[in-house]
């Protein structure tokens, strides 16, 4: 505990002059020193100085180990997933904030809580803390800048710099002294590894992580991790696994009663069904998912856009044009152009199929070679418009999408 600036506080304060504090006790400059930390009182000035102030040290010290504390326990919150236990202990800890800045725990204290604002999602909150902290960062210690390093790396994970997160979470080796534990790092791999698009080593640390959180007892963190499991199998083809995976997740999350997942769940279930051609699966997934969402969300459109598509895929055509209607609409109030321009060419395709496929060379083709590369989607239109001008005797036509498909969509 930095007595001298604590001193200041509460002489500030209570609205005392140095003058009025000092006599008696000390001459003025010499309490100017002790506040200023350049000085150290002797114990009977301290004493007689808290004591005018009406401040008990024993209750200071053990506010002190009281703020430790409750560090700890919101971090422990966190780790578990305990979204209102962690905004309990958060209250709790503001409490102190007025004392924390002259405590040992200064700098545990503001790295956790620029964690709890990234685990609540409080966008400008935790832009300000970082900013906070990476001022401060030239005087922490070996672990809390090791500390600071992964929750940049979290919080760059969140704003979309994944190659950058991925970096920073690498540079985090085994020996690195950080207070977190390994599963969340090896957790927070696997996360930026599935944004990059490289599912073997999400597979790997995502592995790696469950074996953390097992050993924890951590089901949350459980549930979240064989998520992104799934997610990588289906995305390397490795579908029985991915059933698998989806199963047991699915009945866990139901047991748990894990509403706030459970929509991604049947999504990605639905989606995985898609892939392996079970329409009439992925359709009773998607469903089950879309009627726990809440309406003009960026999920809710994805999902009803591709319930228009399984049910475009299963011939019931009305529906699917009441499906792509409302992704049309929404994408609309969203200003989403993706999901405007391919709702809006299933509309044209069950209207007109002929303008449908104009539609698609002049307007859905070259957005997504602009803005998705080498999409699966992308992929889809090629092989259509190259079948269809093998149809018509066009072949010069057919063999540029066949050319197109061969160098991956580019």
């Amino acid at each position: 505990m930095q007595f001298g600036p604590l001193i200041k506080f509460y002489r500030i304060q209570q609205g005392l002059t140095q003058k009025e504090l000092a006599n008696g006790i000390c001459s003025v400059p010499h309490l100017s020193k002790i506040e200023s930390n350049s000085k150290e009182a002797n114990e009977e000035t301290m004493g007689l100085l808290l004591e005018r102030l009406g401040v008990n040290l024993a209750s200071i010290t053990e506010n002190e180990d009281q703020i430790k504390q409750l560090v700890a326990e919101l971090n422990e919150k966190i780790d578990y997933f305990l979204n209102d236990e962690a905004d309990e202990v958060m209250e709790r800890l503001k409490e102190f904030e007025g004392i924390i800045p002259f405590t040992t725990n200064l700098h545990t204290y503001e790295l956790t809580k620029f964690r709890y604002l990234i685990f609540k999602g409080l966008i400008p909150e935790a832009q300000i803390q970082y900013e906070l902290l990476n001022k401060q960062k030239k005087i922490f210690s070996q672990p809390q800048m090791a500390l600071f390093s992964y929750l940049y790396a979290v919080w760059l994970l969140k704003k979309g710099s994944y190659k950058r997160a991925d970096e920073l979470l690498d540079s985090i080796g085994k020996d690195s002294k950080i207070e977190i534990a390994s599963g969340e790092i090896l957790y927070h791999r696997a996360i930026a590894k599935t944004l990059l698009e490289e599912p073997g080593y999400a597979i790997h640390f995502g592995k790696l992580a469950l074996q953390e959180f097992m050993l924890e007892y951590n089901f949350k963190k459980i549930l979240h991790v064989m998520m992104l499991l799934g997610i990588n199998y289906t995305n390397t083809k490795i579908y029985d696994e991915a059933q698998e995976n989806f199963k047991h997740l699915i009945r866990n999350a139901e047991m748990l009663n894990e509403e706030s997942m459970l929509p991604e769940i049947y999504h990605n279930m639905g989606y995985l069904q898609k892939k392996v051609h079970n329409y009439k699966e992925a359709l009773y997934y998607l469903e089950k998912s879309k009627s726990l969402q809440p309406k003009n969300t960026l999920n809710y459109l994805i999902t009803i856009y591709t319930i228009g598509e399984m049910n475009f895929e299963l011939k019931e055509y009305e529906r699917a044009k009441e499906a792509f209607d409302e992704s049309f609409f929404l994408s609309k109030q969203l200003d989403n152009k993706k999901y405007r321009i391919l709702s809006n060419y299933y509309i044209m395709a069950l209207d007109s199929p002929e303008k449908s496929l104009a539609y698609t060379e002049s307007k859905v083709i070259p957005y997504l070679e602009e803005s998705d590369g080498k999409s699966e989607e992308l992929i889809c239109f090629y092989k259509m418009l190259s079948n269809h001008y093998r149809n018509i005797g066009r072949f010069d036509q057919a063999v540029k999408y066949i050319e197109k498909i061969s160098n991956g969509g580019m």
